[in-house]
């Protein structure tokens, strides 16, 4: 269950980074709450998977789905870069993550 916890954690961290963005382009009361609600959620979901999770592994794979999952929505929503480089080093950055559960 812990494993779940952290994946919903890095979910809701995705989910937070677009909607900073969000908030950026309307600057509305209802996109900063949302922006709330979804590091909120993201911060407690961190914090019941790091209840059995050793902390270096969980912070580290909760940023490597953060970081990821933001970059490739930004790709996916913001018509930012595709590069072969870009998509390589989001690549690394998935595959280490998926390293340190299986070492964990």
């Amino acid at each position: 269950m812990n494993w779940i916890f952290l994946i919903l954690a890095g979910i809701c961290e995705m989910a937070g980074v677009l909607l900073i963005n969000k908030f950026n382009q309307t600057r509305s009361r209802q996109s900063l709450l949302q922006l709330i609600a979804g590091f909120g959620l993201s911060f407690g979901f961190l914090s019941l998977a790091m209840r059995t999770l050793p902390m270096g592994t969980a912070y580290a794979v909760w940023t490597g789905i953060g970081a990821s999952g933001g970059a490739i929505l930004g790709m996916i929503f913001y018509n930012e870069p595709r590069s072969f480089l870009r998509i390589l080093c989001i690549g690394l950055v998935l595959g280490s993550a998926v390293g340190l559960k299986l070492i964990s």
